[in-house]
């Protein structure tokens, strides 16, 4: 595959690239450029984490990269999530891992690296060091979205210790590439300011499309990675999430009462599915109609989907029952593999018993 044929399958995943000439210098030189991105392992893996993120991670393999899927557990810990409880925290990761095993991710290119591991090392520690002596706390405290946090909630020195910590796994993982949300934006520009000063280097940064929640998004208009933060789905809200072992009745419920407008297409949820997972795994998308309002109806391709939808020609329900059709189908792959594999079943068991914090 050539240059610009690889350059073209990144750009499929990056919704924001800094910066395509370093991106394309960067495969000039490298065939097999390091890519990462990182997952706070703390409850459930909502269709993002697996789906969509199996969807972007083949496509940068199929570019040519090698991918390491940082497993954050202590970070998470550093988060308080799961209460602090770094036991439940790590549990909460192997299971994470089963769901990618089972999401149709192609895991010839990738390596699962947990941070309990890498925390070990003295060298990381010397790293986390050297970005928390040349950034300030102030700089620090505006990465808070990369925990899913504002400013002012960041009142614990661990937050602190977070943020320099997830700018040093860049360098410890040899990361070419952050591939990261956009919420992790921030932590990834301040890696790339600091990375030369110390000796290191520029990391790209591809950041992926956040997908919605499923429920009416806030009208306040933020800056790219807060509007993120802000939509995106939530661990700690069930409903507003798709999860990877979810039930075809608890799918097709959360679907139904999804925030879904008629003929709206802005910051509809419903169609960001179909964009970001479902066209992205089949080629049509068939909706059932009543005969009065035009019969069923065959969609090959999201922009037509997004055209019909805007003139009134799909009704929200209609396109609702075919969504959960199809995301019924992607993860059925997943809940049979946690309901014959004994171990993947006593993880889930496990994170599902867990009470989940923010």
């Amino acid at each position: 595959m050539d240059i610009e044929k690889r350059l073209e399958l990144i750009r499929e995943v990056g919704e924001e690239i800094i910066t395509v000439d370093e991106l394309r210098q960067l495969l000039e030189t490298k065939d097999h450029p390091v890519a990462y991105d990182g997952f706070e392992a703390s409850g459930q893996v909502h269709i993002a984490q697996g789906v969509m993120r199996a969807i972007n991670v083949n496509k940068m393999i199929k570019a040519g990269c090698r991918f390491k899927m940082l497993v954050a557990d202590w970070h998470a810990w550093a988060n308080n999530k799961l209460g602090g409880d770094l036991e439940k925290i790590r549990v909460c990761g192997d299971y994470l891992v089963e769901v990618w095993k089972a999401s149709g991710m192609d895991l010839s290119g990738v390596q699962f690296v947990y941070a309990s591991d890498i925390v070990n090392e003295k060298e990381y520690w010397k790293k986390v060091l050297q970005i928390s002596r040349n950034a300030t706390i102030q700089r620090i405290t505006r990465t808070g979205e990369i925990m899913g946090r504002k400013e002012s909630e960041m009142q614990q020195a661990s937050m602190i210790i977070y943020s320099c910590m997830q700018a040093a796994d860049i360098f410890q993982l040899e990361a070419d590439i952050c591939q990261l949300g956009m919420d992790q934006r921030k932590v990834n520009v301040l890696a790339r300011e600091i990375g030369p000063k110390l000796g290191f280097w520029k990391p790209v940064i591809v950041s992926h499309h956040m997908l919605m929640g499923l429920s009416e998004p806030k009208t306040d208009v933020k800056d790219a990675t807060e509007r993120a933060v802000e939509l995106k789905m939530s661990k700690s809200k069930p409903d507003t999430a798709i999860f990877m072992t979810d039930s075809e009745a608890d799918i097709r419920r959360k679907i139904g009462k999804a925030y879904c407008p008629e003929k709206k297409v802005n910051e509809n949820p419903i169609l960001e599915y179909c964009r970001y997972i479902i066209f992205e795994k089949f080629d049509m998308l068939e909706i059932s109609r009543p005969e009065k309002f035009g019969g069923d109806l065959t969609v090959e391709g999201y922009n037509e989907l997004e055209k019909l939808y805007a003139d009134g020609k799909v009704h929200p329900m209609d396109l609702k029952n075919a969504v959960a059709e199809k995301l019924n189908i992607l993860i059925e792959p997943v809940r049979k593999h946690f309901s014959t594999n004994a171990r993947a079943k006593g993880l889930l068991e496990q994170v599902r018993s867990f009470e989940i914090t923010r």
